[in-house]
Order: structure tokens, then C-alpha cells, then sequence
């Protein structure tokens, strides 16, 4: 941990302060106490142990089993998954770079993680399009479909607002969308064609884990106007992401 400032130099807001307390106790590990949390960072113990508290009630910090110190919490654990950079291993890099050579569209994996999506691996070749709103509106991307498809709950995954209306065709409708999920599940592929951004289409088969849960999804993209030539790569996609799967999950 590097050194603090002076803090007669500053007056750092409440929020870097809460920061600065999370990462005292990432650094000096599980049981740090209060007073020496507030030693570290040359705070009052009033503000130490206020701010401490309300880390505590917030679920950022929990208590150890004593009461007499603190270790980071559970909501820390989705700031820190998406802060990480996943890693791809050379086995799984190999049969990435043998599927782009033998196709002419973006090869892209995505990761699902606590309902969300993120960007695993992007083609070098071909940058994610629309990756803001890939990782945001879940029911506009194929990927997305597919993490939806395979929650019980849907419904739950997505924001209770309406649905984001990204482009015409984006379909923002409950019952078409449970409609379209409904295939998805029987057919084991996602596709979208024009509803994340105008001509773009994709396709999105599952990655899973030992254990059969779908956590990712292999993607091919590319454009609308290509769409017959994309899906007679299904098949392909579909062998490709049951080899990869082992070698990332």
C-alpha cells in the first residue's frame, strides 16, 4: 500500500475515505481492527469507526466472528470480478485462432458472471461492435438471449424499467421476448439480427462448465446482409464451443 498524504495537506471526501478503509483492510487482511484501520490512514477514530460502520451496514466490510475486526465483504466481490482481466489459456487460444482463421466473421467469447455479461475475449481482427450496450441490454444481443434463456427467472435479470428500444427491430415486448427464449432453450442457439445495432447480426451457442451450467457464450458476428452464411456456421460453432468450454471454464 503506498504511503498516505498529509492529511493536514487535503481533505479527502467521504467517499475516498471509504475507499481508502477498503483497501487498508485488503492490505493488512482479515481481523484489522478499527483503531488500527484509522492509524493507517491518520484518521479521527469518530470518522474511522462512522465510516467503518456504514461498510459494515452496506455489506462492503463484515465483522470477523469475534467482533473485535473486519474483513472485506460480499459486495466487493462483483467490483473485483469486473475489474479483473480474465485470462484465456494457450490450449483454448489455439482452437480460438484455428476458428478465425477458417472463417470470415468476428469470433468473439463472452462470459456470464451473477446474470451479467462481459467481453472474455474479443477477435483482434474484428473489434466487438456496440459493446456498451452488448454488456448493458441483455435482451438486444444474442449473447444476452442466451444468458437470459437459461435463467429460470428471467425476468429478474433484466431492469424493471422498459426495455431499452436500441433499433426498430429490437424486441422490448415480455411476451415475444419469452417467446423467442423459449427457442433458444429448444435449440441450443441464440440469434439477433438487427437489434443491437443496424446491420449487425450475430449468432450465440452456450459454453458450459463441468457441471452443464451455461457461463459463456461462443459468438459469431458479422453483417445482417450475411446472415444465410453466418448460420451455416452453427453447426461449426456448436463443435468448437464443446472443445473450448473444458479449456476456459
Amino acid at each position: 500500500m503506498s504511503p498516505r498524504p498529509d492529511p493536514s495537506r487535503h481533505h479527502p471526501s467521504t467517499v475516498s475515505n471509504s475507499l481508502d478503509i477498503l483497501e487498508v483492510v485488503a492490505t493488512l487482511g482479515l481481523g484489522v481492527t478499527a483503531k488500527e484501520i484509522a492509524a493507517a490512514l491518520h484518521l479521527p477514530q469518530a470518522t474511522a469507526y462512522r465510516l467503518i460502520n456504514s461498510l459494515v451496514a452496506e455489506e462492503f466490510l463484515v465483522r470477523t466472528s469475534d467482533l473485535r475486526g473486519f474483513g472485506l465483504g460480499a459486495r466487493l466481490n462483483g467490483l473485483v470480478t469486473a475489474a479483473s482481466i480474465p485470462t484465456v489459456s494457450t490450449a483454448a487460444r489455439r482452437q480460438l485462432d484455428d476458428l478465425r482463421d477458417t472463417v470470415r466473421f468476428a469470433v468473439h467469447i463472452m462470459a456470464f458472471h451473477h446474470g451479467n455479461l462481459r467481453v472474455l475475449d474479443a477477435d483482434p481482427d474484428h473489434p466487438v461492435r456496440a459493446e456498451r450496450e452488448l454488456v448493458r441490454y441483455l435482451h438486444a444481443s444474442a449473447a444476452g438471449k442466451l444468458l437470459l434463456a437459461d435463467r429460470t427467472v428471467w425476468q429478474a435479470a433484466l431492469p424493471s424499467t422498459p426495455l431499452r428500444q436500441l433499433t426498430p427491430d429490437t424486441i422490448t415486448d415480455l411476451a415475444a421476448l419469452d417467446t423467442e427464449l423459449r427457442t433458444i432453450r429448444e435449440q441450443q442457439l441464440a440469434v439477433q439480427i438487427d437489434q443491437l445495432e443496424q446491420d449487425l447480426a450475430c449468432l450465440a451457442v452456450p459454453l458450459r462448465n463441468p457441471y452443464g451450467d451455461t457461463v459463456g457464450a461462443l459468438c459469431l458476428a458479422g453483417p445482417s446482409n450475411r446472415i444465410d452464411a453466418l448460420l451455416e456456421r452453427a453447426e461449426s460453432l456448436r463443435r468448437c464451443a464443446g472443445v473450448l468450454a473444458p479449456l476456459l471454464f
